[in-house]
């Protein structure tokens, strides 16, 4: 019976195994999308790169007519050739030249932007808190309020022997 049971099981999910299998691609054929070829990363490719100035094959791989009448009059002496002639065959070679690659670029100028915002953004949030958010300063914290706290000690003789009152001149009226 046990041997029954397990049989019967594998083939519902072979069957609902099927049934997913098809309805997804059946869902993703429906979309109107096409499956992108994958690149296959064995092959050599062209990057531009500062690291490795000469990358592993030109940076184009078919040629029109006139380039590979070019590319024969490349093998000849280059003194025949023109300034246009060299520049379309360094083209054929490399994609950008070492300077192009070096060149700096103006993500700084983002950057500081970004921050600037941030930071603005962050101010606003702050004067916002302490308008509506935090409580008011306490009374206490007012020098009027304090001063007056001071007299009343110096009043009460608070600690006369090496607190508070040890350092006033009751006579004087003034600091030691």
């Amino acid at each position: 019976m046990f041997q029954l049971t397990t049989g019967r099981l594998g083939s519902l999910l072979t069957k609902r195994m099927m049934t997913v299998a098809t309805s997804t691609s059946a869902r993703m054929s429906s979309h109107g999308h096409e499956v992108s070829e994958q690149t296959d990363m064995s092959l050599p490719m062209y990057w531009d790169r500062t690291d490795r100035p000469l990358p592993d094959k030109p940076y184009q791989d078919t040629l029109s007519a006139s380039e590979k009448g070019l590319k024969q009059k490349e093998k000849g002496p280059w003194n025949q050739l023109s300034n246009e002639e060299k520049l379309a065959l360094y083209k054929l070679k490399f994609n950008q030249t070492y300077a192009e690659m070096t060149k700096p670029s103006s993500e700084w100028k983002t950057v500081i932007g970004a921050i600037c915002v941030f930071l603005g953004l962050t101010g606003l949030v702050i004067i916002w808190q302490r308008h509506f958010v935090f409580p008011q300063r306490p009374r206490s914290f007012e020098e009027d309020w304090q001063a007056k706290q001071v007299q009343r000690m110096l009043d009460m003789r608070m600690n006369p022997v090496e607190g508070f009152s040890a350092k006033w001149d009751y006579e004087k009226k003034q600091w030691k």
